[in-house]
């Protein structure tokens, strides 16, 4: 048999992460954490140390500007950013007998945040959020433009999602729907792709895909359920318009070959019910400007028989078609030449109207904040010009 002493020897340790990569930005508050799980055979958790000893990028964060709380097997780890970029930090846990293991913590940071006193927060998991929806409990659900999946956040606080729900197989798409817009009408949540082309002007079918999710719960307990679809809302706008003398040359926008972040090009990012309204909602164009040049105006397009749309499609939604669009007048406001990026009601019938360019590389564009009554011939105030990079 084995003497004692050898049979009570610790064994190597190990450390492991709760996700290999964590997020956060220079000057930001509240950014996400990871947890570190450390054992030893043989050894005391709160004996084991654990440390950040080296990083690929100092300019990026220094091993020192790694924080490691917390006692016993589970640790967690924050990191603050020096600079905008990517570095590996090696974590590593030392025990009994000299005995030690090392892993990689993936780090990316984001650059300063404008204003830190606003607390600004950042949401991970996802790097192209386009629409949000509160669901109470100081909770709301994110889509993203570059998949498919819906994403449940905190608003109060940087890190991943809670819970996340795809609903592609059951929609019956197979690439992104490109999600720009969203709104919500009692537990209802009515969520559309841009409809546009794709930047080198080739149709993606997926992205004129208008569906619902029905809510249950509140807060972290929020549940989606599918609702329904329709995947005909650019043909209805479309022969709409031409039926109409092409006056936003809805046909010309989406022709194969056409960009849709021309400023005579066809894509939506903005979608709102129109005031004590839960059947008409106005669709927000980012593209076209009416008329399309300089200076021109935004383009809102009422959609009055929104909630029976999603109710006309069957199957996957790419039938034969129940019910066509229904449309109102058209609105046009004046956002100084900006378009719609977004557009939001509150309780209270008040508008916010995200106002930014309608070109695809607009880092250096203005983008504006608008109050409106949502009444159409009323135009817009502007309330606030929004920092750009």
């Amino acid at each position: 048999s084995l003497p004692a002493s050898a049979a009570a020897a610790p064994g190597k340790p190990s450390i492991k992460l709760s996700a290999g990569y964590l997020s956060g930005a220079v000057g930001a508050t509240g950014d996400p954490t990871v947890t570190v799980t450390v054992a030893q055979s043989g050894a005391d958790g709160d004996a084991l140390k654990v440390s950040a000893t080296a990083s690929s990028r100092d300019a990026v964060a220094k091993a020192g500007d790694v924080r490691i709380t917390g006692s016993g097997a589970s640790r967690q780890v924050a990191v603050k950013a020096r600079g905008r970029g990517y570095a590996d930090l090696t974590l590593k846990v030392e025990g009994a007998g000299g005995k030690s293991a090392t892993t990689t913590l993936h780090y990316a940071a984001s650059g300063a945040v404008h204003d830190a006193a606003a607390d600004t927060r950042y949401l991970t998991g996802a790097g192209d959020s386009s629409a949000a929806v509160d669901v109470g409990g100081g909770y709301m659900v994110v889509a993203d433009d570059e998949n498919n999946t819906l994403r449940l956040y905190r608003r109060d606080a940087s890190g991943g999602p809670v819970k996340t729900w795809d609903f592609s197989s059951k929609l019956g798409v197979d690439a992104e729907i490109d999600i720009e817009a969203a709104t919500r009408v009692g537990d209802t949540i009515y969520w559309t792709g841009s409809m546009g082309n794709s930047k080198k002007g080739k149709p993606k079918p997926d992205r004129s895909t208008l569906f619902t999710t029905t809510v249950t719960g509140s807060g972290a307990d929020t549940e989606l359920k599918l609702g329904g679809s329709y995947h005909g809302l650019r043909d209805d706008l479309v022969k709409w318009d031409q039926d109409h003398g092409n006056r936003f040359g809805f046909a010309d926008g989406t022709a194969d070959g056409q960009a849709p972040k021309q400023i005579d090009g066809f894509n939506v990012e903005g979608m709102e019910f129109a005031p004590g309204s839960s059947s008409t909602a106005y669709v927000g164009f980012r593209a076209p400007l009416v008329p399309p040049k300089k200076g021109g105006k935004a383009l809102l397009v009422p959609v009055t028989n929104m909630d029976k749309l999603t109710k006309a499609d069957k199957g996957t939604g790419k039938g034969e078609k129940a019910v066509h669009a229904a449309f109102g007048e058209p609105i046009t406001l004046d956002l100084g030449g900006l378009s719609v990026r977004d557009i939001r009601r509150n309780a209270a019938g008040q508008y916010l109207i995200v106002a930014g360019s309608w070109a695809a590389e607009d880092n250096s564009e203005p983008y504006a904040l608008y109050a409106w009554d949502g009444v159409a011939r009323h135009q817009p105030v502007k309330r606030l010009d929004l920092p750009t990079a």
